[in-house]
């Protein structure tokens, strides 16, 4: 199956612990063995256990898409060197912005940035990602976009109220369907109980069936 449930330290908040792309998984250190299988199996990913800033909310800290992993400038320097040492594309941006899983929301197209993300600070992320297009702006009136939602190159899930003309931008904006979801239990803010890229994804354990029939279609899978 493409999709399954998980916890991860007994919490379904699944999102706030991993950084996913279509190549590898971040988690982190002490996750339990069949969680770390279960998320190199249905994501068809190399899984390294790490640390950003000490902490094991990876999912909060580390942004990116397959061409860059940004960490924030409060990363420890081991941390940052470990990372470079397993040949990973690490950047350090240096913003005050330092939970970069919540403030930036990127495919390998485009990216979607907290709006009050200085322009400097935008534009180191923007190069780093390498994407086609960039914007900032707020899903929902939501200015944390990548708490909101989670893109991959199939498709996205994004906050349920997201308004019917802001789903068609943002289906144009990141060239892929998109449509609003919730996970958890009505949860709104979709990356916390969602992993996903273009082979399977993960949701918290309290994701019913009917959400996950919706974020199935929506991200394009089974």
């Amino acid at each position: 199956m493409a999709l399954e449930r998980a916890r991860i330290f007994g919490n379904p908040n699944i999102g706030i612990y991993v950084f996913v792309n279509n190549k590898f998984a971040l988690t982190p250190k002490g996750i339990d063995g069949r969680v770390k299988r279960k998320i190199a199996d249905i994501l068809s990913v190399e899984v390294f256990e790490i640390t950003i800033a000490k902490s094991p909310l990876i999912g909060v800290f580390v942004a990116g898409n397959d061409r860059a992993v940004l960490v924030p400038r409060i990363a420890e320097e081991e941390e940052v060197e470990y990372l470079k040492n397993l040949g990973l594309p690490v950047s350090v941006i240096d913003t005050a912005y330092t939970a970069l899983g919540n403030v930036v929301l990127s495919n390998n197209r485009a990216a979607l940035l907290h709006p009050e993300i200085p322009d400097a600070d935008a534009e180191k992320i923007v190069k780093a990602l390498g994407v086609e297009r960039w914007r900032k702006a707020t899903i929902a009136g939501v200015p944390t976009v990548g708490s909101a939602a989670v893109i991959t190159e199939k498709g996205g899930v994004v906050h349920p109220d997201a308004s019917d003309a802001e789903l068609e931008e943002l289906r144009k904006f990141f060239g892929v369907f998109v449509d609003t979801g919730t996970v958890n239990f009505g949860i709104a803010f979709i990356k916390t109980g969602l992993l996903a890229n273009n082979v399977g994804a993960l949701v918290g354990e309290r994701t019913t069936g009917p959400e996950i029939m919706r974020i199935m279609r929506a991200l394009n899978l089974g």
